[in-house]
């Protein structure tokens, strides 16, 4: 059986980026440090970081005054930034810069008059966040849709004044059937300078096409309630793979493979490399070879350290 490892894969730069701020804090204010919301959606970075002396909160009001908190990479809303700064506390935000760019497209869409539709998944902590930076208080909306059939049926109050965002870890085939429904509804619709969804999602997305294609199976390395992670398991399942989200190479089963000539493997954009060194370990140990890489990828992109942890 042949191990295929899909390139690019694992840690985007604003994941690294969001789990380096919090290292940074750790060594510079020392534990503990308190992050709202998972800063990253992945089990084994979260469970490391507790075992330092993090704190994860659901909400900023659970932070003891004078205590360090930092906002997780997937954004707040305007809200909770103004509840923390109304706090004698000391923010540090791990906002991924893409998703900040949605916020500011949002923020100058409303300054503008516009509606918006939002395309992402309801109760993902990012979608949260984006919809929390449009103020209705004016007669404007935001309005979310998951999906074609809600787009189809999408009603806005003013047709001839709308933009349209998106969630930045979505599928890009699914965002562009969403896109294409909303075009056809309302012509005036306007997109995004750019596109929404990250460089990486859609890196790892080109991998996975050509990782399914060559596998019987495709592992993805990451955990249940992450958005990229799980749109990557779902394409391999469209491409004709059998697919698998796993956490970490327990959560693997040797049933899987029965009979399986080739397994691809990749990880999701906040999935530590460890965990996929793992499950490929436990896929040589059940007998297979490891195939040379995909052709590499090169992911150039860096971000900033906030103020504070330079």
């Amino acid at each position: 059986m042949l191990i295929r490892l899909a390139s690019p894969r694992g840690f985007c730069a604003g994941v690294e980026r969001a789990i380096e701020i919090v290292e940074r804090a750790l060594e510079r204010f020392g534990a503990p440090i308190y992050v709202r919301h998972e800063v990253v959606h992945n089990r084994t970075v979260v469970e490391g970081l507790r075992a330092k002396g993090v704190v994860f909160v659901d909400e900023v009001g659970e932070v003891p005054d004078g205590s360090v908190v930092i906002f997780s990479a997937h954004g707040v809303s305007r809200a909770v930034k103004a509840e923390a700064n109304a706090r004698n506390v000391q923010v540090f935000d791990a906002t991924c810069p893409l998703v900040a760019k949605v916020h500011n497209e949002v923020e100058r869409s409303e300054r503008h008059g516009r509606e918006i539709v939002l395309i992402g998944h309801s109760g993902h902590p990012e979608v949260e966040g984006t919809l929390g930076h449009y103020d209705p208080t004016d007669g404007g909306a935001i309005y979310l849709v998951e999906d074609e059939t809600q787009a189809a049926h999408l009603e806005v109050r003013n047709p001839e004044e709308l933009s349209v965002v998106t969630q930045t870890t979505l599928s890009m085939d699914d965002t562009a059937a969403i896109l294409a429904k909303l075009e056809d509804r309302f012509p005036a619709i306007s997109r995004p300078r750019s596109d929404d969804i990250c460089y990486a999602t859609q890196n790892r997305q080109d991998a996975v096409r050509e990782l399914a294609a060559e596998s019987e199976v495709v592992v993805v390395v990451g955990s249940r309630n992450s958005s990229n992670s799980n749109r990557l398991r779902e394409l391999a399942e469209r491409l004709g793979a059998r697919a698998y989200l796993i956490d970490d190479e327990d959560d693997l089963d040797r049933a899987w493979l029965e009979g399986v000539n080739a397994v691809g493997v990749t990880s999701g954009a906040s999935a530590p490399e460890a965990c996929v060194e793992a499950v490929v370990s436990r896929l040589e140990a059940w007998g297979g070879a490891l195939a040379p890489d995909q052709p590499n990828r090169p992911e150039l992109v860096e971000f900033s350290m906030p103020k504070g942890l330079r």
